[in-house]
């Protein structure tokens, strides 16, 4: 990519001096080379020092029987810099807060563990079906 159109500005943010883009996605590489991406670093959650990646949060919640939807997003948290707030739809109306923080007990190292969790009836998305975490986080930060 040779930059944005008509904004040196914005290609200025996104660009290396050598020439390379940041993409703002965050990548892991295996022990053979091969590269995944993960997240987004916009996305990511800092935790007293510590990385959270809201996929790895999702994907674990998200395994439990009574859990149709989830999405974690980072919110302000004067004790931890940010902590992780899950947004959950429920396939099991009778999974309570309770249950379910200790799932997240059983199965998430512990600052990874969420410490609000919010039911909702939706989650907004895109026409395509993707999470708008940024639209969860708004409000959140409050």
């Amino acid at each position: 990519m040779a930059g944005y159109w008509n904004r040196p500005d914005e290609t200025a943010k996104v660009m290396y001096a050598d020439g390379f883009f940041k993409s703002g996605d965050v990548c892991v590489m295996d022990e053979r080379g091969y590269t995944k991406i993960v997240d987004c670093k916009k996305d990511m959650i800092l935790v007293s020092g510590f990385n959270v990646y809201p996929n790895e949060v999702e994907g674990v919640v998200a395994m439990h029987p009574g859990m149709l939807e989830v999405a974690a997003v980072g919110v302000p948290d004067e004790h931890s810099i940010e902590a992780v707030k899950l947004f959950v739809l429920l396939r099991d109306p009778m999974l309570t807060e309770d249950v379910l923080m200790s799932y997240c007990k059983e199965n998430l190292t512990g600052y990874k563990r969420p410490k609000y969790i919010e039911f909702r009836a939706d989650l907004p998305k895109m026409n395509v079906g993707k999470i708008l975490r940024r639209e969860l986080r708004a409000p959140a930060a409050k």
